[in-house]
């Protein structure tokens, strides 16, 4: 059980450096939801479900869905798609 805890703590530690140095925003809105879930996890482990609960809902689920339709709405994710394609 320890070598999982530490597995998870990793992650955490991989996935908040991977949203700092990731460029494209879609990516980033990704790596967030992973390290949510991850922070879920961890507080069932903690024996905390009403927290693992609320990360899993919010940090998630609703944050994350908010963050695509900010993205969706000034229409960055079209322009990254246009922008690899020209790279190409």
């Amino acid at each position: 059980m320890r070598i999982f805890e530490l597995c998870l703590l990793l992650g955490l530690i991989i996935c908040a450096l991977a949203v700092s140095f990731t460029k494209r925003l879609l990516t980033s809105i990704i790596i967030y939801m992973s390290y949510s879930s991850i922070m879920a996890v961890i507080w069932v482990i903690l024996q905390s479900p009403d927290l693992a609960v609320t990360e899993a809902a919010v940090g998630a689920g609703v944050t994350s869905l908010l963050f695509f339709v900010t993205l969706k709405k000034i229409r960055a994710i079209k322009e990254e798609n246009r922008d690899e394609q020209t790279e190409e």
